[in-house]
Order: C-alpha cells, then sequence, then structure tokens
C-alpha cells in the first residue's frame, strides 16, 4: 500500500474479550490498547502516517463506528489463521464488503507464539 503513494491508516482494533476464563470489559479494553500501541508503533517504524482507536468488541459494528467519523477508501481486516480466528467463522470479510461498498482486504497474521490453528 505504500509503494501506491501516501497514503494514511486509521486502525481500529476491537475490544474483543479474551477467549478464556472470566473477563471484565477494562481487561478487554487494556488487550485492545496493547495491541493498537504495537500496531502504530509498526506503523510508524515503516515511515506510515497511522492513527488509531479502540472500538466496539463487534468488529463490524467497530467498523461502521470508524466509518461514520473518517470515510475511507479500504478497508484491511488483520485475522489469526484459519482455524483460529472467530472472524473468518462469521465471514467477516465477506461482510464488510457486503455492507460497505468499498474495497476490503483481507491479510493473515501470525499465530500466537504457543498455539496451533485447528
Amino acid at each position: 500500500m505504500l509503494e501506491e503513494g501516501p497514503s494514511e491508516f486509521h486502525i481500529v482494533v476491537p475490544a474483543t474479550p479474551p477467549h478464556h476464563g472470566a473477563w471484565t470489559e477494562g481487561e478487554a479494553r487494556a488487550i485492545a490498547t496493547e495491541r493498537l500501541d504495537a500496531a502504530l508503533r509498526w506503523f510508524g517504524s515503516v515511515g506510515a502516517t497511522a492513527t488509531g482507536e479502540v472500538a466496539d468488541e463487534h468488529p463490524l459494528y467497530a467498523i461502521r463506528d470508524a466509518l461514520r467519523e473518517r470515510p475511507a477508501d479500504e478497508i484491511i481486516i488483520s485475522t489469526l489463521p484459519p482455524g483460529m480466528s472467530k472472524w473468518l467463522r462469521q465471514d467477516l470479510p465477506r461482510k464488510a464488503r457486503r455492507e460497505f461498498g468499498i474495497t476490503v482486504t483481507h491479510v493473515v497474521g501470525e499465530a500466537p507464539s504457543g498455539t496451533k490453528s485447528a
């Protein structure tokens, strides 16, 4: 994307609850904030302009809310690998394409260390 010219990125990190044990909304937001901070550092390290926010725990709602505030040319959805990704089981990339009518690019991240895909 950076090769195509100047781009601005707005990172939306849903405050998705952890998949283990009991949790609080504060814990979910803290995890999302850590992920956002890491993403902003990475974008900065490659010279990209990026802002971000922690958003609704439901990714489609989070995207919708962000687009109300910041229209975009493209949505990039990053998921865990197939077999690990709840968002892929929910068919999030297709739902986003259908709902928002703009280009949706799906990228698959690495599995967290110490985990295996199903």
